[in-house]
């Protein structure tokens, strides 16, 4: 029931995000002149919470929009309507649902469904990570250099020493290629598919990253923090990677 709840509630989501793709919704700012949400946002969300709580109406729930709905369980629903809401307002199809489900403090389950290439990314705790029914793996590669890296930047930009602008400089200056796709939930879906061998960044919240990382780590990868610990969703650095470059990447960001 847990997983066929989980998986309904992305694509119908997802489906919602789609039909309204370009069609004139209202777009506010939030904390910053880019940090965006769109009414499909929260009529995303809003479908998202129904769905749920017409199956389990004692769970926790933590979603980007809303914030934090209380409840005395052991299970937390972690929630991002739209990760990617500045392409989704500008018409550029890299954007999706992403879903995580916590069971007392360890994420069990996630799904990412981005309805405008078909991609649905499924992965359940020591059951294998998923592109549309069938399993994926992290990349082979073994060293940075030749690696394909993907990474993003907040918003609300600090200049501090070691910071977003000076590890990406510190690749390209190198001539290692760096994508910015504007989505951490499907720069995560894609290490775990192996076409990115690693993924960075300094400022993530725990909706962006719940279902990702756990599909990175389904499918062989590791993640971590910029220290090498062990990621949790609820602090903002994370390192995502095929594992047999992780400890090289976290020396490169780390100016190491």
């Amino acid at each position: 029931m847990l997983k066929n709840t989980l998986k309904k509630a992305a694509r119908e989501a997802g489906q919602l995000m789609k039909e309204r793709f370009n069609s004139g919704f209202r777009i506010d700012n939030k904390d910053g002149v880019n940090d965006l949400v769109t009414e499909v946002d929260h009529a995303s969300e809003k479908l998202i919470m129904e769905i749920i709580r017409n199956e389990f109406p004692d769970h926790f729930i933590l979603s980007e929009e809303v914030g934090e709905i209380k409840m005395d369980s052991a299970y937390k629903w972690i929630i991002d309507p739209i990760d990617g809401t500045v392409n989704y307002a500008n018409g550029i199809p890299i954007c999706c649902v992403s879903i995580g489900i916590e069971h007392e403090g360890k994420m069990i389950m996630g799904a990412v469904f981005n309805p405008f290439m078909d991609e649905f990314f499924f992965a359940e705790k020591g059951a294998g990570a998923y592109l549309n029914e069938q399993r994926i793996r992290v990349s082979d590669k073994d060293n940075v250099s030749h690696s394909c890296l993907v990474t993003g930047f907040p918003y609300t930009y600090l200049d501090l020493p070691n910071g977003p602008l000076e590890v990406f400089g510190r690749f390209i200056r190198k001539g290692i290629p760096v994508r910015r796709l504007g989505s951490a939930a499907i720069d995560l879906c894609w290490v775990a598919a192996g076409r990115f061998d690693g993924f960075y960044e300094h400022k993530l919240n725990a909706w962006d990253s719940a279902a990702g990382f756990l599909l990175v780590e389904e499918a062989g990868g590791r993640v971590t923090d910029f220290e090498g610990n062990y990621y949790s969703p609820y602090q903002p650095h994370i390192v995502a990677t095929n594992g047999k470059i992780h400890e090289e990447l976290l020396k490169w960001i780390n100016n190491k």
